[in-house]
């Protein structure tokens, strides 16, 4: 259903404020607007499966809870086991009912990626989603065991590794879909594939992050066009600004300012679980916050060209291997 102008354009405001957009406040307001798109339908993922990266902090467990109240079987993929198996037991504990299975890998470690991968699809066989959720903000200039820039890896390479082995799964129900967790602070920051492993320049965790996220953006298109043959859609997200376990690590001076209006992790993992649940599948390759399209760039200096493009397409499918 079409949207009036006017909640489109009180919406559109909000977005671009910043302040009002990505807080409690933004989602409270478009909530009330006409218009708001509608939850997906009750038990909508009934049976299906889903996997979800980072799923044991923060947006990961908001994720998880979120799919299970619609029936998914819930994959949970961590890094530290023992803090998995104990989100796990309590989401058992809070959500009756609920199937929600432990796996361990290390996201950054692209031979770890591949090894989980053909271990889960030989249990898995039909995949209905991946969220994308695991994340890092290392305080220096930190490598991955294949040489990559942390933040790259484990926001970029390792995703990309990971669904490309995991095709066959996804591609073996109805169509797929793989959604992106990234950052609004990406609009800040433009598509350096003259750079990808930060080697130039002072070092800082959180340019090292949002370029990460401008990554994960500017490369959603052609990651879309290339799993397409398979039925397969591709969305990024950004959750807004929320309290999560890395913003009250790293950014503990923004957290202060902004705790009254920070969202809460079920609010910053709406969309993510809305884009996994809704029918039929949101459009492929676009960029999303609260349950809308949104722009992928807000200002003219982080807009990238097709040579810019084309140029981290190269250094992607070099570093993730693809044929």
């Amino acid at each position: 259903m079409a949207r009036p102008i006017l909640s489109r354009a009180v919406d559109a405001v909000m977005d671009r404020s910043l302040v009002l957009g990505y807080t409690t406040i933004g989602l409270a307001v478009r909530r009330a607007l006409p218009g708001w798109p509608p939850d997906p339908l009750p038990r909508s993922l009934e049976g299906r499966h889903v996997l979800v990266t980072g799923a044991s902090s923060g947006l990961g467990i908001a994720t998880v809870e979120g799919l299970v109240t619609y029936g998914a079987v819930v994959h949970m993929l961590v890094r530290d086991e023992a803090k998995g198996a104990g989100v796990a037991e309590r989401i058992r504990a809070t959500h009756p009912g609920a199937d929600v299975r432990l796996w361990r890998c290390d996201v950054s470690d692209l031979d770890d990626v591949r090894r989980f991968a053909a271990d889960f699809a030989g249990e898995v066989p039909d995949l209905h989603a991946i969220v994308h959720n695991a994340g890092v903000m290392p305080p220096a200039r930190t490598e991955s065991p294949q040489g990559h820039e942390l933040s790259l890896a484990v926001h970029v390479v390792g995703p990309v590794v990971m669904t490309e082995a995991l095709r066959g799964p996804l591609s073996d129900g109805a169509g797929g879909r793989v959604v992106l967790v990234s950052s609004g602070g990406m609009y800040g920051q433009p598509l350096r594939a003259d750079d990808p492993g930060f080697t130039t320049g002072d070092y800082s965790p959180t340019t090292a992050y949002a370029r990460s996220k401008r990554w994960q953006v500017e490369m959603a298109p052609l990651l879309a066009e290339r799993w397409a043959a398979d039925g397969i859609t591709v969305a990024t997200m950004h959750p807004g600004w929320a309290d999560t376990p890395g913003v009250q690590e790293s950014l503990p001076t923004f957290r202060r300012l902004t705790r009254p209006v920070l969202r809460d992790d079920a609010q910053g993992a709406d969309t993510s679980v809305w884009l996994t649940a809704v029918e039929p599948a949101p459009p492929t390759g676009r960029f999303w916050h609260d349950r809308v399209e949104r722009p992928t760039n807000l200002l003219p200096t982080t807009r990238a060209s097709g040579r810019d493009r084309a140029q981290a397409w190269a250094w992607l499918r070099e570093a993730a291997g693809l044929d």
